[in-house]
């Protein structure tokens, strides 16, 4: 058990401000939490899951996991979900609805913003979901702030009878502070009490709900005006001045020290009074936001036109330091520091790869070999990383699950230039869970001419992994039923003929049913089964070296993809009609090798053995 989970009352703990969020639900007193994992917001339900007295789940995707936190609402216990800021997307439908039918036990939902995208295919500002749903927004600054918003978002929840939006950001979520931590304030579940025209929402109990929807936003904007977590930290420079909120508030701090700053915590509704307030002691305003102009349209909506913000500012990215002061100094006229230097070093470059070993390199060594003939189009994963060298074997990657329907549209709109041309979808064990299942039953639905690679590598492996519904284990490890990807695609309406199941460490048999499949008309699945190199399920096997008098200079095992595999002399040989062979003799990293054996398939002179102990004399 964590030290966290262990720490007395009136402790001081580092903490992240994930750690800190789930340090705060616990305190609250939450009964039920769940998510699924994704980058900035994973580590938040797995740190909730090491504290006592509640119930966690991984769910099989966002709008589950909302969906689940509502259930408990309902029945009266404080609830929670997390989910990184493309989740609200997935769990929007219910989030749009249960913000009209409102809460019993606290409802507060953790998204987090993935601000400059280090691990997103996209950036968004989930502050917007407060105004389009009209329910209140709390924003963090650190790990302190983390840990008292979340506690408090459960109170305003109840107070106000509305789910409550805890925006993060990366830099809060990973970022971490000492956190002064209190203890549990335990809630009882009231239980579920039926109620048809509060929570069946027809459109005639619907419409009934939307008048205490706008009354309710009225009143949460006078609360922003009067909120402990808006406030103006005073300066004594009055030349310009900054509203802000999030880490943007520390960026801001550290730049212009001296400058009169209102620092917002609760931002939606966005308090117009306290801005009209700091803009009458200023002769400029500034409002500093990551990442849309979301304040300043409201405040120019509301008759505050002399303010700045994104004509200045940046619309991506941090407002860290090295953005703002250039920015604003040269706004004001002032001269602009010269950036801060440092020391030249030029590191060896390391683009993103696969793990020695790992089993989606032998499914995209054999769709690269294949690469003229087919179109492939990816998904959310660890397998992204086929669309790199050595491979170039992913044509699309959207979004979670969109592999297969967007396999079908090309299927559907075939040109000229790609009518011959075999399409294929790729995706993961825990993406065809997510979003990925409907996409196949519309395929077979459809007739869709299309070929699916689900890689089961029993894990959720790009987020660290985490166990699902396929991989036979609970969010803490217990047993717990697994799906059977064969079964499953059956009762899809997938021909049983049609499904294959194949060792991925065995690249002629990976060939051979790929090319198979894909010549066949009509919706076919192939489904990988070795586990991924990093979890509980793979053993680690005898590792291979390279004879180096055997070795031809191929190049076939570098091909693969294998980090293990490097090249330690290149050649260049010139063929008796004049054709010039790169030649790459390779060697193995036997402590990085797992014995995986894909390389070996891949050796045409058969120079890659077992690599053997070496002898240790007396």
């Amino acid at each position: 058990m964590s030290a966290a989970v262990q720490a007395k009352p009136h402790s001081r703990l580092l903490l992240s401000g994930n750690d800190a969020i789930a340090r705060g639900v616990w305190e609250a007193g939450a009964k039920v939490a769940a998510a699924y994992p994704g980058t900035p917001s994973t580590e938040i339900l797995e740190s909730v899951s090491l504290y006592p007295d509640l119930y966690a789940e991984w769910s099989v995707n966002e709008k589950v996991a909302l969906e689940v936190a509502i259930g408990g609402s309902m029945s009266g216990a404080r609830s929670f979900c997390a989910m990184k800021h493309v989740g609200l997307n997935v769990a929007s439908d219910a989030f749009m609805t249960v913000t009209v039918a409102g809460v019993v036990g606290g409802l507060v939902i953790a998204v987090a913003d993935d601000v400059g995208m280090s691990s997103s295919q996209n950036e968004q500002d989930s502050r917007f979901w407060g105004r389009f749903a009209h329910v209140p927004v709390l924003e963090p600054a650190d790990s302190q702030e983390a840990y008292e918003m979340a506690k408090y978002a459960f109170e305003l929840s109840e107070a106000y009878n509305t789910p409550v939006i805890l925006r993060l950001t990366t830099r809060v979520c990973h970022v971490k502070a000492v956190v002064q931590v209190g203890e549990r304030n335990p809630h009882d579940i009231t239980g579920f009490k039926s109620d048809a025209r509060r929570w069946v929402m027809t459109p005639a109990n619907a419409k009934g709900r939307l008048p205490e929807q706008i009354a309710r936003e009225g009143k949460l904007q006078a609360l922003a005006e009067a909120s402990p977590l808006n406030f103006i930290d005073q300066g004594t420079d009055k030349r310009i001045g900054f509203v802000t909120s999030g880490p943007a508030f520390m960026h801001v701090r550290e730049s212009f020290p001296d400058a009169p700053v209102l620092k917002l915590g609760f931002t939606y509704p966005v308090p117009v009074a306290l801005v009209e307030k700091l803009a009458a002691e200023v002769e400029h305003l500034v409002i500093v936001e990551e990442t849309e102009p979301l304040m300043e349209q409201e405040l120019k909506a509301a008759g505050l036109y002399k303010i700045h913000g994104k004509d200045l500012l940046p619309r991506l990215g941090e407002l860290t330091p090295n953005i703002l002061i250039p920015a604003i100094k040269t706004f004001l006229g002032e001269p602009v520091p010269p950036p801060t230097t440092y020391p030249k070093f030029d590191p060896f470059p390391r683009p993103p790869t696969m793990c020695a070993a790992c089993p989606h390199m032998g499914v995209y060594y054999s769709l690269a070999r294949m690469r003229k003939k087919v179109q492939i189009s990816g998904d959310i994963g660890c397998y992204t990383l086929g669309a790199g060298h050595p491979w170039n074997a992913l044509d699309t990657t959207i979004s979670m699950g969109a592999s297969m329907g967007i396999a079908l549209g090309m299927d559907k709109a075939r040109s000229e230039e790609t009518k011959d041309k075999s399409v294929v979808a790729v995706i993961g064990d825990s993406t065809f869970l997510h979003m990925g299942m409907q996409g196949m039953l519309d395929i077979v639905y459809n007739r869709g001419n299309v070929t699916t690679l689900i890689l089961d590598n029993r894990t959720t492996g790009m987020t660290g992994g985490q166990n699902h519904a396929g991989t036979g284990k609970g969010l803490k490890g217990d047993d717990a039923p697994r799906v059977d990807f064969v079964k499953l695609v059956e009762a899809l309406g997938v021909p049983p003929e049609r499904i294959k199941k194949i060792d991925p460490y065995q690249l002629p048999v990976v060939f051979k049913t790929i090319s198979q499949e894909i010549a066949i008309p009509g919706p076919s699945v192939i489904i990988t089964d070795r586990p991924c190199v990093l979890s509980e399920f793979y053993t680690k096997i005898k590792p291979y070296r390279v004879i180096d008098e055997d070795c031809t200079g191929c190049g076939n095992c570098i091909n693969v993809g294998c980090p293990a595999i490097t090249v330690k002399r290149a050649e260049s040989k010139v063929r008796p009609d004049g054709k010039v062979n790169e030649l790459k003799f390779t060697t193995i990293d036997t402590a990085m090798c797992t014995g995986c054996h894909m390389c070996v398939e891949s050796c045409g002179p058969k120079a890659i053995v077992l690599a053997q102990p070496v002898a240790v004399a007396e």
